[in-house]
């Protein structure tokens, strides 16, 4: 066995870990996001039945007006003592921050890999590199907020079922230029095995 399998291995089993942390942390930002948009939504929602309550107490209803108002507004206060409390903002900042440093140390995994598997670079620089990966890698868990089991669902079904993370070479190819591209240069070859047949 070649002494770079146990390395590749390593660092193939690293850069799994750091794409799902990464997917992981991008679900959950979404995630938040709803959850604040809805908290946003149903204030507005409160608010308004509030007003009607208050105003149908001040023109027509009193008693009921009175209850509906101040029912309503008690679950509004509720609701704003929460969020005041647990800021889903910030939260999702917190989240796409530390998606985007592991979206870093992602694509360095991956170059890590591709030049191991290439075999032009020495095996104590890969290691060297792997070892400063490592300590980046620390960093970022170390500063970043904690996931959910449902973010993480979330990023696994995102991954295997829908494969987010990967593209075919056709799909690649339609995102670069015609000089760049696989199929072009297939299609090349392959007019001129026919041409010379």
């Amino acid at each position: 066995m070649d002494s770079r399998d146990p390395i590749e291995s390593q660092v193939r089993d690293c850069y799994g870990r750091v794409v799902y942390s990464h997917k992981t942390h991008e679900k959950c930002a979404d995630i938040f996001v709803k959850r604040l948009e809805r908290i946003k939504v149903f204030q507005i929602v409160l608010s308004s039945i509030t007003t009607a309550g208050f105003l149908t107490a001040i023109f027509g209803e009193e008693e009921i007006g009175i209850m509906v108002g101040v029912v309503v507004s008690t679950v509004l206060l509720g609701l704003n003592t929460y969020t005041k409390n647990s800021d889903l903002g910030e939260l999702v900042q917190k989240h796409r921050r530390a998606a985007v440093d592991l979206w870093h140390i992602r694509e360095k995994y991956l170059s890590l890999i591709t030049d191991l598997r290439s075999g032009r670079e020495s095996l104590d620089n890969i290691m060297a590199r792997r070892d400063a990966l490592l300590k980046e890698l620390y960093g970022i868990y170390s500063g970043a907020q904690s996931t959910t089991s449902r973010a993480y669902k979330k990023a696994q079904k995102a991954l295997q079922k829908y494969e987010e993370m990967t593209f075919s070479d056709d799909e690649i190819d339609q995102m670069l230029p015609r000089d760049l591209r696989r199929g072009t240069k297939r299609d090349m070859e392959s007019s001129r095995v026919h041409e010379s047949a």
